[in-house]
């Protein structure tokens, strides 16, 4: 059953920041986008690259390694290389903590 684990505090990814943890057993990045926080596999579906390496513009993860671009709100493909989505995973605000639903 899934449930939410606290990762970081609200203030320790800065607006317009990405920044990986480890979760259980996944490996999740969580970008900040104008305050509001989105949570995705940090694996790009490619070649397994750390998409939290890469560079965030707006709501787009561009993947370091090959620039397979996804979309952090949905997980969706924007532009191959990458065919594959990424998954993602709620993500809540709980008085100065972010907490991610696994």
């Amino acid at each position: 059953m899934a449930e939410f684990v606290t990762v970081a505090g609200v203030d320790d990814i800065e607006e317009g920041e990405l920044r990986a943890f480890d979760v259980r057993d996944a490996r999740i990045a969580v970008a900040n986008v104008a305050g509001a926080f989105h949570a995705f596999d940090d694996t790009c579906t490619h070649r397994q690259c750390s998409l939290a390496a890469g560079d965030l513009e707006d709501t787009t993860v561009i993947c370091p390694c090959h620039g397979s671009e996804f979309d952090v709100t949905s997980g969706a493909v924007l532009q191959g290389p990458a065919r594959e989505a990424v998954e993602t995973y709620e993500t809540r605000l709980e008085e100065d903590s972010l907490e991610i639903k696994v």
